[in-house]
């Protein structure tokens, strides 16, 4: 049965996204060692929050005496997998896949996107170099690089089709950058990037803050 995704992506491991941020900074700025209330400072977040997201994916520390910054980047690293390269598909390129397509940060942290997939004949010849495929060989190509994880960027019209595609190609992780919620089956999870309400809500923001 589909439904709207109930696999969210936990907002603990978006802070622990951000703590790495955070713990690269700080150990290129040479700090050697971190308290959780450092990391809850830079973060927005509480000392107390900071040990709980810790303790949930089992990264330890000594309390008291604070945490080295490389045995804490290292212990992340692993739990993000960086030590092996996980294969991705792109589908859809318009100006927003194109943009992703080109975005270096991708494969220094284990994201390697094998293909890409658009409808548009002349966009799969004009970027013959780039690997830009018809979506007819989506099976194929999600075969052959065993993909489970696809990136949408496709119109709201056709993302809901896509998805359903994709899924049944055996894809079990969507970032949906088109501008609707998927439904999908419950084992597969969906992160929905809205880029217009990402923006619409710090202009919401700076105009009520300068009305109080």
């Amino acid at each position: 049965m589909k439904q709207i995704t109930k696999h969210n992506i936990r907002n603990s491991l978006r802070r622990i996204f951000l703590y790495h941020g955070l713990l690269v900074r700080l150990n290129t700025m040479g700090v050697t060692r971190v308290f959780s209330y450092t990391l809850a400072e830079g973060a927005g977040v509480t000392p107390e929050q900071v040990r709980k997201d810790f303790s949930e994916y089992r990264i330890r520390g000594n309390r008291r005496g604070g945490y080295l910054t490389v045995t804490l980047l290292s212990e992340m690293e692993t739990l993000f997998n960086r030590d092996r390269i996980s294969n991705v598909i792109l589908v859809g390129m318009g100006n927003l896949g194109q943009a992703l397509s080109k975005y270096g940060q991708f494969i220094q942290r284990g994201i390697n996107i094998v293909a890409s997939f658009d409808i548009d004949p002349y966009k799969q010849k004009a970027r013959a170099d780039s690997n830009v495929y018809p979506p007819g060989r989506l099976q194929e190509i999600i075969e052959r690089f065993r993909v489970t994880i696809a990136i949408i960027t496709v119109p709201d019209i056709s993302a809901q089709e896509v998805c359903n595609d994709l899924v049944n190609m055996g894809i079990r992780g969507i970032v949906n950058f088109s501008p609707v919620l998927l439904k999908v089956p419950v084992y597969v999870v969906v992160n929905n990037v809205n880029l217009s309400d990402e923006i619409e809500s710090v202009v919401m923001s700076v105009s009520r803050m300068k009305e109080e």
